[in-house]
């Protein structure tokens, strides 16, 4: 990023026209505040100077193979202070989503352990043996017995929802197959797409991170290294959608995508001087 002294005084104060409106920042993780396990530059002095100036957040994640409690144990080893630590997940948007739509019934859920765990600790019944819908997550630990019985289930014509549409996850070394790779897989052998998604970029996320901060859509901002999950978020549901360059998204991307954020900074950083 250019110098702050370097930058024309009316892109200034058109930033920080756009950035007044927002009182609770929606944060990507992995890309957006940290890589891996090591934090990027500027981060926690990111989330002082949101409460130097009376603004919140709150951590927003697609990723459903770990619970929000393995995340925030995370943020917490990385020095992130409690009241930041509140981590909404693609998860809890279809937890809330499914008792909402099927109350009373059971899921086969294709997850992880740790994820069967938190959902039924958020009330959601699972029944592998007679459900009545079919949940898929970031699977892990995914076998092919699990796969073939969860395609036989939705070839039965069993409602089918889907945590969340990434492809891939990243991890330091590269990139591993998500649970968009598993959805086509199940397209391809069944004929059939999810009924409903609820992660980014999708409604149902948006819903949760309104229930949980009690912001307006237009007092948040989305923040995120990807154009077409954690930007298209924001631009799509009424938020202030911001790109930052520390991930996967580059300035070629944005030339080339119709996700067009309202605001791009090379980090979370660099936001700093124009809160």
């Amino acid at each position: 990023m250019a110098d702050w002294q370097d930058i024309p005084e009316q892109y200034r104060q058109d930033t920080k026209e756009k950035l007044s409106k927002v009182r609770c920042f929606l944060l990507d993780m992995d890309g957006t505040f940290y890589l891996g396990d090591r934090l990027i530059e500027g981060s926690l002095e990111f989330l002082d100077a949101l409460e130097r100036t009376g603004r919140t957040a709150r951590f927003l994640t697609n990723n459903s193979s770990k619970s929000a409690a393995v995340y925030a144990e995370k943020l917490r080893v990385m020095g992130v202070k409690e009241q930041y630590r509140d981590v909404i997940s693609s998860a809890h948007a279809a937890a809330h989503y499914c008792q909402r739509m099927y109350p009373g019934k059971a899921c086969y859920l294709l997850g992880t352990p740790a994820l069967k765990e938190e959902l039924t600790g958020l009330g959601l019944r699972i029944d592998e043996d007679n459900p009545d819908y079919v949940l898929l997550a970031f699977d892990t630990t995914l076998t092919y017995e699990k796969l073939c019985r969860v395609c036989d289930l939705i070839r039965q014509g069993l409602p089918y929802i889907a945590t969340h549409p990434d492809f891939n996850c990243p991890t330091e070394t590269g990139f591993i197959p998500d649970i968009g790779a598993m959805m086509a897989l199940i397209q391809a052998s069944t004929g059939r797409d999810a009924d409903c998604i609820l992660g980014k970029p999708y409604k149902g996320i948006v819903d949760e991170a309104l229930l949980r901060t009690g912001y307006a859509l237009e007092e948040m901002a989305m923040v995120g290294d990807r154009l077409y999950t954690d930007v298209a978020t924001g631009v799509n549901h009424g938020m202030t959608g911001i790109l930052v360059l520390s991930g996967e998204a580059t300035m070629r991307d944005v030339a080339a995508s119709r996700v067009q954020p309202h605001l791009i900074f090379p980090k979370l950083a660099d936001m700093i001087p124009y809160l």
